[in-house]
C-alpha cells in the first residue's frame, strides 16, 4: 500500500502546525540523537527517502554535502519543500519510497527520518538502498519504535482521573498492518518487532554500526519536560548501518 495523506487538504493542514513543521529539525526531539548517528557529509551524494518539507536536505547541504535527492510521494509536502529550499544541488522528485530505481552505487550516505514504518514490503526496500549505496556507504534511519508500533490505538492506559497509568503493550510478535489515529485522521502503518528490523537489514547486506532507543538525555528533559514521558516507554528507534 501506498499511502499519501499528505496530499489529503485537511490532514496537510494539520501535519504543518505540528511544532517540528514549524521549527525544522531544532524543534525534533529525537533530531540531536540522529544528527550524531550521520556520518561526515561533505563532499557525500545524498539521497533524503521521505523526505517532507526537505529540512534533512538542507542540513546536508549546509554541511557540504555534493548533492542531494530527496523522494515523497506527496506533491503537498514537495511544494513546501521547493519553496523552502534556493539549493540547485537539491532535487525533489514525487515519487512512492518503494518504487526507488537508482543505478548501483549512487549514493555514499541514504537516510530517512519516520518514513520506514509506512512501508509494507521493507525487506525489497532495502535491498534497493542497499544496491544504491556505494561501497561503505552509510544508511541512517528512524522509525516509530515497535513498542509503540504494536498496538494500532498508540495511547496510554489512563487512570479514573485521566493519569497516565501505563504503556500497554501486547500483539508485539503479530507483525503487519496497523489501522492507527495521527492527526485526527486513520493512518496505515506497519509494525514489525526490533529483531525483524535488525535482520532485514542483515539479510540485506548491512553492518549494523549503532541502535538508538532515545532515552531522553537530561539537557533534552531539563528544556523539554514533556519528554519526561519517554523515560517510561520508547517512542523513536534509531538505526545506522553501512553497506558491507
Amino acid at each position: 500500500m501506498k499511502q499519501n495523506k499528505y496530499d489529503e487538504s485537511s490532514f496537510f493542514t494539520n501535519y504543518s502546525q505540528m511544532a517540528r513543521s514549524i521549527g525544522g529539525l531544532d524543534a525534533a526531539g529525537e533530531w540531536s540523537f540522529f544528527r550524531q548517528m550521520l556520518p561526515e557529509l561533505a563532499g557525500t551524494k545524498v539521497l533524503d527517502l521521505g523526505c517532507g518539507f526537505g529540512w534533512h536536505c538542507r542540513y546536508a547541504r549546509e554541511q557540504l554535502a555534493r548533492s542531494v535527492v530527496g523522494i515523497d510521494l506527496s506533491g503537498n509536502m514537495l511544494e513546501r519543500a521547493k519553496e523552502m529550499t534556493d539549493d540547485e544541488q537539491i532535487e525533489y522528485r514525487q515519487l512512492a519510497i518503494e518504487d526507488i530505481d537508482f543505478p548501483a552505487e549512487e549514493f555514499d550516505i541514504v537516510i530517512s527520518s519516520l518514513a520506514l514504518h509506512y512501508v509494507e514490503q521493507l525487506g525489497d526496500l532495502f535491498k534497493k538502498i542497499h544496491h544504491c549505496l556505494a561501497p561503505g556507504g552509510a544508511f541512517v534511519f528512524s522509525v516509530e519504535h515497535p513498542v509503540f508500533t504494536a498496538l494500532a490505538g498508540q495511547d496510554w492506559h489512563y487512570g479514573v482521573e485521566g493519569e497516565k497509568l501505563h504503556w500497554p503493550l501486547d500483539d508485539y510478535h503479530r507483525e503487519g498492518l496497523r489501522h492507527s489515529r495521527f492527526l485526527e485522521h486513520d493512518v496505515v502503518k506497519y509494525h514489525r518487532t526490533v529483531s525483524t528490523y535488525m535482520n532485514l537489514l542483515l539479510e540485506s547486506g548491512f553492518e549494523l554500526k549503532q541502535l538508538s532507543e532515545l532515552a531522553p538525555t537530561k539537557e533534552l528533559l531539563d528544556s523539554h519536560p514533556a519528554w519526561q514521558e519517554e523515560m517510561r516507554r520508547p517512542m523513536f528507534l534509531l538505526v545506522s548501518a553501512v553497506k558491507k
